[in-house]
């Protein structure tokens, strides 16, 4: 029901969505007699907005805190004996039906584990994602992780998939159960920047302590804070990301799912400085 809940009030939470259908609805306003004046306010008024959130820097100012509460992992701290990598850079269904792994935004995520595997080659590496589809879901992220996994030269038996999770909770969850940490551990956990906050803290939550290796940075620096979009499209893409990842902070926070409000990096951490 979590699952259901989260994805139905997500998809009307994201600002374009959200806009576009008052929009809609200001349109069909227009349509009537009594209520021509409010449907016309709703249309310039939804148009006015996407203009704004569309051209403006506001979905980096509401990136860029997320992207910058936890640092870029220190290697010299020690060698991680494990790395878990979340889903959400791979599309089980357009792979599927293309076969071949079909990579996203988000392709980092991915590319990455080839530089981690080849530096700490004994650490084992947990891939999570199932399918977070709502309607008709098809295949999993895991499947189709394998075989770029593979690709890279990682042996099989270093590779451990977990392909139950379609939400961070579950990656929490589900990660700990088949990576099966033991006390003293240093696990990474490799997400984008801006979903760093919310994924350790469900993994606190969960009981897996992980260390944040963030990769995914949608914005270049402090000087995205005054810098415009070039088109509409991007601009709200940017938008509904950081709005997405900061009601998910908030829900998962009321519910019990994740540590804290806005989870940040602690002083102690679990890897071993190396001789």
């Amino acid at each position: 029901m979590f699952f259901v809940v989260s994805k139905v009030a997500g998809f009307f939470a994201l600002p374009s969505n959200l806009v576009i259908s008052l929009g809609l609805l200001g349109a069909f306003l227009l349509l009537t007699t009594r209520l021509r004046r409010a449907g016309g306010i709703l249309v310039v008024g939804s148009l006015v907005v996407l203009s704004i959130i569309g051209l403006s820097p506001v979905g980096n100012l509401l990136i860029l805190p997320l992207e910058g509460r936890f640092p870029q992992w220190d290697g010299s701290r020690g060698a991680p004996d494990g790395i878990v990598v979340l889903g959400g850079a791979i599309g089980p269904e357009l792979s599927g039906l293309r076969n071949e792994v079909s990579l996203n935004e988000a392709a980092e995520r991915m590319t990455v584990i080839a530089e981690l595997a080849r530096r700490f080659p004994q650490a084992r590496i947990v891939f999570s994602g199932g399918n977070g589809g709502l309607v008709f879901p098809q295949g999993t992220e895991a499947e189709f992780a394998l075989r770029l996994l593979l690709s890279f030269g990682i042996a099989r038996e270093r590779i451990i998939l977990e392909d139950r999770s379609r939400n961070t909770v579950e990656n929490a969850i589900y990660s700990r159960e088949v990576a099966s940490p033991k006390p003293g551990e240093c696990w990474l956990l490799v997400t984008s920047a801006h979903h760093m906050p919310r994924s350790v803290g469900t993994f606190r939550q969960a009981g897996f302590a992980v260390e944040a290796y963030p990769v995914d940075f949608r914005t270049r620096g402090q000087g995205d804070y005054y810098r415009p979009f070039n088109s509409v499209g991007d601009g709200l893409r940017r938008t509904d990301t950081a709005v997405h990842e900061w009601t998910g902070l908030v829900i998962y926070w009321l519910t019990g799912q994740t540590s804290d409000l806005l989870p940040g990096p602690r002083t102690a951490g679990n890897c071993r400085p190396q001789p």
